[in-house]
């Protein structure tokens, strides 16, 4: 099915219909139109018009209302008032408002059309290390690429998801020699038996953190170790062949660590998505060589440098972008170029986004304005840092443990469910919730609570982590979603066993102010995800959800559903009202990655 216009988009085109008839020598006008609290849209755009065409901008306002049909059956526009010097406050008609939903309800994307200009990006986030454990600061990157991910393919994008995870470097050095000389080091308990994932996960982990202390106590206290170590990376960088197939090894566990972290936090993430640093070491030399044959980076003290003018240390001199060191050694800098390079030349991106901490911010500005001067990025590419501010902890200090450690990712998790299953056992003798039930939706509310704290937060702000908060039933939380969800299921149900009402919407009937309010809002939806997708803004999604919610809990004081029954009509189109905004609920929700159980 086609999208369906929005009301928005409707009062638009008639206003520009009528500008262009009042003033035709001024060509095309943008009336400027918003949402308003006067009206349901106020148009601004006169009063630049009048001034550029020397007219009197009440006068011309005046013009332009009377040449737009209003009040009458099939016309979209109620009534227009001509406010101060040439403000429109524009009301749209009741029938307007229930039958653009009815068109949206009639529509499996709800009327949400698909972006025209839609092209690839390639989508960087969760970026997980190797044989390290995913703690807090893993958290935001992970969420916030996710959603991402979801809201652009929703808008008709073809997504390219990667997983730069940290898979190189001379730490395997220490790592791989210390596990040819201990071999059974990762050797499973479970070998042979099909073991539960997470619990894989966590003796994956156990794994790699026992090896990591063993080795690091040997590298620091063993001369001898230390250069046969050394000696490893050298053989990792040239490719040998016993010393890659142990590196596998590390990379083959961590991502046994990995999914169950992800299998968590309700992500899927597939081995063709993860593409790691050691993916780009091919290019890395070609890279380099590139660079400076173009010019773009020079030689300085021996090491392969980017200089920029606006960019200086604290001594005053430039702070170049280092690709490769004095020992020939490749920096950061020299695989994220070239992954560049592999997007942009191989996966056709039109659009890059690195999910990637705000501290880093320095670093991506300087290599994206390297690929520039190199031309790998151009005019019809878009390169962007989604930067992310820190997880504090209630204090407002960065989240650490009461011992000042990094807080481990899954003991977070596994609290926030812990926490959620209390909340939805306080209310499942109620509702009728098996134990099974109440397991499966602690998990839901939990995750959804940690997920939603985070994409209800600008990307950029940093917030605090309050479970308390978190799985509160009141304020702008995701069990206070996820339960408006659960209560209009519940409604929808109990109209249906009534069996003498569904929901069908009357267009002829008047609104209340809380039924004008609901559905004026509702009908924003395709407009949100436009603006969520084009700004990569997933809060601006988690806040039209909340005032969605808190509408229809207006909505639902204010005019009765099913008790004390209404009029049969007016009862089936309160139903069609609770039906789309379920409908709208939870296809915002699973674009927040957040599930809505139908029962809480």
């Amino acid at each position: 099915m086609a999208s369906v216009p929005s009301l928005a988009s409707s009062v638009n085109q008639r206003v520009a219909d009528a500008l262009v008839s009042a003033l035709p020598e001024a060509g095309a006008a943008d009336p400027l139109l918003r949402r308003s609290d006067r009206a349901d849209f106020q148009a601004n755009g006169i009063l630049a018009l009048a001034k550029k065409a020397k007219a009197n901008p009440r006068e011309l306002a005046t013009t332009v209302v009377g040449g737009i049909p209003t009040g009458g059956e099939g016309d979209v526009i109620r009534e227009i008032e001509v406010s101060g010097p040439g403000f429109l406050n524009i009301t749209v008609s009741d029938r307007a408002i229930i039958e653009t939903l009815a068109a949206r309800a009639g529509d499996d994307r709800l009327g949400v059309p698909l972006n025209p200009s839609a092209g690839t990006t390639v989508i960087d986030y969760a970026q997980p290390n190797v044989a390290k454990e995913m703690h807090v600061g893993h958290l935001r990157s992970a969420v916030i690429g996710a959603a991402m991910v979801e809201i652009l393919e929703f808008t008709g994008e073809k997504v390219v998801r990667r997983h730069h995870i940290g898979d190189w470097g001379t730490q395997f050095g220490m790592l791989i020699q210390f596990l040819i000389e201990h071999p059974h080091e990762l050797d499973h308990k479970a070998a042979g038996a099909e073991a539960d994932i997470e619990v894989s996960g966590e003796e994956a982990m156990s794994n790699l953190n026992r090896l990591y202390k063993a080795s690091r106590a040997l590298f620091d206290s063993d001369e001898e170790f230390k250069t046969r170590a050394r000696a490893r990376v050298v053989d990792l960088q040239a490719g040998d062949a016993e010393t890659l197939a142990m590196w596998q090894r590390f990379v083959d566990e961590s991502k046994i660590y990995f999914y169950s972290v992800f299998d968590k936090l309700d992500m899927d993430i597939q081995d063709a998505d993860v593409v790691g640093e050691s993916g780009y070491n091919d290019m890395l030399t070609e890279t380099c060589k590139l660079l400076e044959d173009s010019g773009v980076a020079v030689r300085s003290n021996g090491a392969l440098c980017v200089f920029f003018d606006e960019y200086k240390g604290p001594d005053g001199n430039p702070t170049p972008l280092i690709v490769q060191k004095s020992d020939g050694g490749f920096g950061y800098a020299a695989t994220d170029l070239s992954a560049i390079r592999d997007r942009v030349g191989g996966l056709k991106a039109s659009t890059l986004i690195y999910v990637v901490d705000a501290r880093q911010s320095l670093h991506f500005k300087m290599v994206f304005e390297t690929a520039r001067r190199a031309g790998w990025l151009n005019e019809d590419v878009q390169a962007v840092q989604l930067a992310f501010g820190t997880v504090l902890g209630k204090d407002g200090k960065p989240f650490k443990t009461r011992e000042g450690e990094t807080v481990r990712l899954v003991d977070l998790l596994d609290e926030a469910v812990d926490r959620a299953t209390a909340v939805v056992r306080e209310k499942a003798e109620k509702v009728g919730l098996s134990e099974a039930e109440i397991v499966e939706n602690g998990r839901f509310v939990g995750i959804g609570a940690v997920k939603y704290a985070d994409l209800s937060t600008s990307a950029a702000r940093d917030y605090k982590f309050d479970l308390d908060q978190m799985v509160s039933l009141n304020g702008d939380t995701s069990v206070y979603l996820q339960y408006a969800y659960a209560r209009i299921r519940s409604i929808l149900r109990k109209a249906a066993e009534a069996g003498d009402r569904t929901p069908v919407a009357h267009p002829e009937l008047e609104l209340a102010p809380a039924e004008r309010a609901l559905g004026l809002h509702l009908d924003q939806f395709g407009e949100l995800i436009a603006e969520a997708a084009a700004e990569h803004a997933p809060h601006k999604l988690a806040a039209y959800l909340y005032q969605l919610s808190s509408l229809f809990t207006t909505f639902y004081d204010q005019c009765p559903v099913i008790k004390p029954e209404p009029e049969l009509v007016v009862g089936e189109n309160r139903l069609f009202l609770c039906d789309l905004t379920a409908r709208t609920l939870t296809k915002g929700m699973s674009l927040l990655g957040i599930r809505t159980p139908e029962r809480l």
